[in-house]
C-alpha cells in the first residue's frame, strides 16, 4: 500500500471532482453541446466543464502554479521557477461522445522542463494511476510494473491510427507499414483511442508497448512518467528522450523497447527502399 503524497492527493481530488459531472454527462451524451476544433476533432461541453473544475481545484491548492491545458491554453506561472500543471480533461473525447467507456483525466506537473508527477484517472473503471519521480508507479495504491515479456511473438502492443484531418498521405502510408510489420511479429495490436490510457496500460503491464506520432504534451506527459517509474523505456522514434517536445512516442517494457523500435525502423526503411 502506497502512502500518497500531498501533491498526488491534490491531483486525485481534482480528478474526482471533475469526474462526477463528467460521468453524469456521459450518461446523457446525446444531449451534450459539441463543437468542432478541426476536421474530426471535437470538443464537448463536458471537456470544458471538466477542465474548469480541474483548474479551480488545482489553483486552490497551488495558486502560483501555471497551466498548460488542452482547451484553455496556457496560463503562466508566477515565475520561471514555479511549476506548471499539464491538463487533458478528457483524453479520448471521441470515445466519450460515442458512448464508449474508455477515456481518462490526465494531469501532470512540469518543473523546470521535467515531468515530476503524473496522474491518470479512468472514471469508468475507477482506476487511478499515479507516479512521482523516483517513487515508483501505482494503480489504486498498488505498485505496478511493466510486463516481463521478452519475446515479440508473445507481446501485445497499442497504437493510434491516423484519422480524417490528422497526418498526410505519406504519414498514413508509414503507419500502415509500421502496423503490418508489428502485427506480423507480435500477438496483436490494439487501438482504443486514448493515448493516456494506452501508456497507463503499458505501465501496468497490460500492454507490452505503445507507439504513436503527432501527439500533444497533455496527451502523454503523465503517461510518460508512469511508464518510466514502472520500469519501462520511453523515447521518440530515434531513441532520443524527446517525445515530450516532438509528440512522437515509443514506450515499452525494458526488453521490448529496442525490438519495437527496430521493427518500426524496418517498416520505414521498407518504404524508402
Amino acid at each position: 500500500m502506497a502512502g500518497r503524497s500531498a501533491l498526488i492527493n491534490v491531483m486525485y481530488k481534482a480528478s474526482i471532482a471533475a469526474s462526477k459531472r463528467m460521468m453524469r454527462d456521459f450518461g446523457e451524451v446525446e444531449n451534450l453541446q459539441v463543437t468542432r476544433k478541426g476536421t474530426a476533432d471535437f470538443v464537448s461541453q463536458a471537456d470544458i466543464s471538466a477542465e474548469r473544475t480541474i483548474q479551480a481545484e488545482l489553483s486552490k491548492a497551488r495558486p502560483d502554479w501555471g497551466f498548460i491545458m488542452e482547451e484553455g491554453g496556457r496560463v503562466e506561472a508566477a515565475d520561471k521557477d514555479t511549476p506548471s500543471w499539464i491538463v487533458d480533461p478528457i483524453d479520448g473525447t471521441t470515445n466519450f461522445l460515442h458512448g464508449i467507456p474508455h477515456f481518462a483525466i490526465s494531469i501532470a506537473v512540469m518543473d523546470k522542463g521535467k515531468i515530476t508527477a503524473g496522474t491518470i484517472y479512468d472514471p469508468a473503471r475507477n482506476e487511478f494511476y499515479f507516479a512521482e519521480t523516483g517513487a515508483g508507479a501505482f494503480l489504486n495504491d498498488r505498485r505496478i510494473r511493466v510486463s516481463g515479456r521478452r519475446k515479440m511473438a508473445d507481446c501485445l502492443f497499442a497504437t493510434g491510427i491516423p484519422f480524417l484531418g490528422r497526418g498526410t498521405a505519406e504519414t498514413d502510408q508509414l503507419f500502415l507499414a509500421e502496423l503490418k510489420t508489428v502485427m506480423q511479429a507480435s500477438s496483436g495490436v490494439r487501438r482504443f483511442g486514448a493515448a493516456a490510457l494506452d501508456l497507463a496500460f503499458v505501465a501496468a503491464g497490460r500492454y507490452d508497448g505503445f507507439w504513436e506520432r503527432g501527439l500533444s504534451l497533455w496527451d502523454i506527459a503523465a503517461g510518460y512518467l508512469l511508464v518510466k517509474e514502472a520500469g519501462g523505456f520511453v523515447s521518440d522514434f530515434a531513441s532520443r528522450d524527446l517525445s515530450l517536445t516532438s509528440g512522437d512516442i515509443v514506450a515499452a517494457n525494458s526488453a521490448m523497447h529496442v525490438p519495437l523500435l527496430k521493427h518500426l525502423r524496418e517498416a520505414k526503411a521498407g518504404l524508402n527502399g
